[in-house]
């Protein structure tokens, strides 16, 4: 004979519960900014646009050039080897900087719709909708 065991927990039991993983998620998300905050310092020197090594194209030629956006037009300059190594670390610094503060911005989103009050909603809000994704 098989004897069933029942644990029954109350509704109070359970929302202690919820509000503890919340509070050691958004801890958890706390702590994710601060790295990704920290990591900001480490950034060098930043620029926008894109740097190319012409001879590496399929009809080679000479030179480096870099080239971005300016009020909707396209602005290309050509580089020494110099300024084409160190525009180059720089367009990827400014890549890195994009990714990390895109981070940032979401972990943010998470933690102020966390732990504000919101509104009553019919629905409720959407990943996407918070941009959260």
């Amino acid at each position: 004979m098989c004897k069933r065991q029942y644990i029954y927990l109350s509704r109070l039991d359970v929302q202690h519960k919820i509000a503890f993983v919340k509070q050691k998620s958004i801890l958890a998300l706390e702590q994710e900014y601060d790295r990704l905050r920290k990591s900001l310092t480490a950034i060098g020197y930043i620029s926008q646009g894109s740097v190319l090594d012409r001879s590496q194209l399929k009809t080679p030629r000479a030179g480096y050039q870099w080239t971005r956006k300016v009020s909707r037009k396209t602005i290309t300059l050509a580089l020494s080897s110099q300024q084409f190594e160190a525009l180059r670390k720089a367009v990827q610094n400014r890549k890195s900087l994009d990714k990390t503060l895109q981070q940032m911005e979401s972990i943010s989103r998470k933690i102020l719709f966390a732990t504000s009050p919101d509104t009553r909603r019919r629905k409720q809000l959407t990943k996407k909708t918070l941009g959260i994704n």
